[in-house]
Parts: structure tokens; sequence; C-alpha cells
């Protein structure tokens, strides 16, 4: 009598799944971006921006009224650069951002000698007139609004200040830039050659 035969037994292993295959399948995305994205959050940014003002402002035209933004930036290192910057954009970052361009691209060096200025001065910008003096340490900074956050940016720590005339703020700004860009390093004015006066040319 002929056996019968018995079908093979199947094959109960369980195959792997795909995504645990050696090897790991594939990497997800975004690990490497998600990196730089942090790293860039951690590094610390070489210049300081400080929104100084913004303002709303309207141009007519002929179907109506159009609205944007003005913002006033000032920038600085804390060190001895410092710049301002104003412009305008269609919403408030906008406006910040493209400040903060300008104001990088209008830097300026100071002079600054024992955490002040070397010297006095004074300038005048349509009608907004800024005197800054030098202090002794442990004064800090004696300024207004506008004065004393140009100046907080600069890396001077005790100066006096004075703003006389106009209260538009881009024009005390720009006025404090430029009372900066007068002064003269302190060993360039004391080593200069003295002028000669009346009574010595006779």
């Amino acid at each position: 009598m002929a056996e019968q035969a018995t079908p093979a037994a199947a094959n109960t292993t369980p195959r792997p799944a795909a995504g645990n295959r050696q090897g790991g399948g594939r990497p997800q995305r975004g690990g490497r971006r998600d990196d730089r994205r942090n790293a860039a959050d951690a590094a610390p940014k070489e210049f300081e921006e400080v929104v100084i003002n913004i303002d709303r402002v309207a141009r007519v035209v002929k179907g109506g009224r159009r609205f944007r933004f003005k913002a006033l930036v000032v920038v600085g290192n804390r060190k001895d650069k410092v710049g301002v910057g104003v412009s305008k954009g269609q919403d408030v970052q906008t406006a910040i951002a493209k400040a903060t361009d300008v104001a990088k691209k209008n830097l300026i060096t100071v002079p600054i000698a024992r955490e002040t200025i070397p010297h006095d001065a004074e300038v005048k910008v349509s009608g907004a007139q800024v005197l800054i003096k030098p202090a002794a340490p442990g004064t800090g900074i004696i300024a207004g609004g506008v004065v004393r956050q140009v100046i907080g940016v600069t890396g001077i720590r005790n100066m006096l200040s004075k703003s006389l005339g106009s209260t538009n703020k881009v024009n005390i700004a720009y006025a404090t830039i430029d009372a900066l860009k007068t002064l003269v390093p302190r060993d360039q004015w004391l080593n200069a050659p003295k002028k000669a006066t009346k009574k010595e040319t006779k």
C-alpha cells in the first residue's frame, strides 16, 4: 500500500520589517537642518540691535491712503562700532529688517578712552542740537531717551549729554552719530603741535 505524501510544512519564520532591516532603512530627513538652525540660534550675535522708534506713515494716492511703517534702529557691538538706520516697509518686521541693514552699512568707529569720550562735542542737525561731554568713572550715562539708546550700544560707560531744540527722534539720533564722528582720539590731540599765537608771531 502506497503511503500518502504529506504536504511540506509552511515556513512560519517571520520576515523582518522594512524599517528593522540591517542598516535601519532610510534616515529621517531634517536632522542636519535642525542642527544647523540650533547652532545658528546658539551663536552669539556680533551686533546688538535696538529699535528706537516705529511710526505709521500714510501716503495719499488716487484710491485713498496707503499705510506703511517707518523704523528707526541703532546697532552696535558694545566695543567701538555704532550705526543708525531708518527705513520703511509694508509691515513692522520688514521695516525693522531694512533699517537694520542700513545701520550696518553706515557703521562708524568711536574713539573710547577710559570708558568715556576723549573730549566735548556739540552738533546740530535740522533743529536738533546734541551736546556730549566726558565723565568720571562711575558716573554712568547721563542722557535722554534717544541719546542713551545710541550711546548704550557703543561701549561708552560714562558720559554726560544734553539734547536741545527739536524733539524729533530721527534728528536726535543722527545728531548723536555726527557728534561721535567729530571725536578725535586722545593721543592725536594731545600730541598735536600747538598753533602759534599772534604775540609769538610778532
